[in-house]
């Protein structure tokens, strides 16, 4: 495995079936060469700095029914909620004050929220805070839309593609969701100038190590700026509510895989790794991981953005997360930066 793990380190890629026999082969010894070695080339270009992103999550409607997300449209138990302009401001201006420079805007794909209305929450944000980058992660919209977002200020734009093979793309979703539309929009935000971000969950239902060599391969020819990745994690109320949820172990694996793809990327440490896990961010930053997403939503709703089970930090004020997160770096040897943090090609 060391061999292979070289190779990607010297070449960034590996063939579909090198990544396979690397996925399947990985021990503890060969665990620790590769975390070391992903975490040498993010401190090569990142140092010890850690970027945050102030996470809103701004409304949990959302007509699409994927089988594995706990606010898909056929939940009938969620119980559902929309923030206000001014309570979405409001966590802007909370954010700010702690040092956020980037905020994400992430909700359901809710009709409610028309590209207007989106339009006007991102130029009102620009407006009250120039220096601060804005992040869309509200699903697939046209390319027109897109463009006008863009146009009003947003910067980066969050589409996972969630799985690169079509048949297994099928598995966990509904038939009127394609992956051929999800790809046309990850092409479409790259054609309209954002920095991207996609990923997908390690362990959903159906996955096989050749879907995830897949995956790899797919980013490393896509090459977004951002890559999302962390662990499925069950939601009771949906149709996967049986499945185990993703392995703490290969997640990591598959952040050391990614930073050694992408040296240049931003690579989140996931709250899905943190609720696996009492100490999952700190390793996915110990695995090559650079940036974490601390939640800026009122406490009043952060339950009921559900994706799935057990999720953690629903009952902190942002000022306490924050903060937490700044100690839970420090103790790894890592400082939480005042920065937007923005993608910056290799050299």
């Amino acid at each position: 495995m060391k061999k292979l793990i070289d190779k990607l380190y010297e070449q960034n890629t590996l063939s579909k079936d090198e990544l396979c026999t690397l996925l399947d082969g990985l021990t503890e010894r060969d665990d620790d060469y590769l975390f070391e070695k992903a975490r040498s080339v993010s401190k090569r270009y990142f140092g010890n700095r850690i970027y945050v992103r102030g996470l809103i999550e701004f409304t949990n409607y959302c007509k699409n029914d994927c089988y594995y997300c706990g606010i898909r449209k056929s939940n009938k138990k969620a119980e559902r909620y929309r923030l206000t302009k001014e309570e979405i401001l409001s966590c802007c201006e909370n954010g700010y004050s702690l040092g956020f420079r980037t905020f994400v805007l992430q909700g359901g794909e809710d009709p409610f929220f028309t590209d207007e209305k989106i339009i006007d929450l991102v130029s009102s944000i620009k407006k009250g805070y120039p220096d601060c980058a804005v992040t869309l992660s509200i699903g697939e919209r046209s390319g027109e839309a897109y463009r006008k977002f863009r146009e009003a200020g947003a910067d980066r734009y969050l589409l996972r593609h969630e799985t690169a093979n079509p048949q297994h793309y099928g598995k966990i979703h509904p038939p009127e969701l394609s992956l051929s539309n999800r790809i046309q929009c990850l092409e479409r935000l790259k054609e309209s100038g954002y920095q991207v971000g996609s990923g997908f969950m390690v362990g959903s239902p159906y996955q096989t190590t050749e879907n995830l060599a897949e995956d790899l391969l797919f980013i490393r020819q896509f090459e977004p700026q951002m890559v999302g990745i962390g662990p499925f994690v069950p939601h009771h109320d949906t149709p996967f509510a049986g499945f185990p949820a993703g392995g703490l172990e290969k997640t990591l694996r598959l952040i050391s895989i990614l930073r050694l793809m992408l040296p240049s990327a931003l690579i989140p440490a996931t709250t899905a790794l943190g609720t696996i896990h009492p100490e999952g961010r700190e390793k996915g930053i110990l695995a090559g991981a650079n940036v974490v997403m601390p939640n800026l939503s009122p406490v009043g709703v952060r339950k009921k953005y559900e994706l799935y089970d057990n999720k953690i930090c629903t009952g902190e004020e942002a000022a306490e997360c924050r903060f937490c997160l700044q100690n839970r770096m420090r103790k790894i040897g890592y400082e939480i930066v005042v920065d937007r943090g923005d993608y910056r090609p290799p050299k």
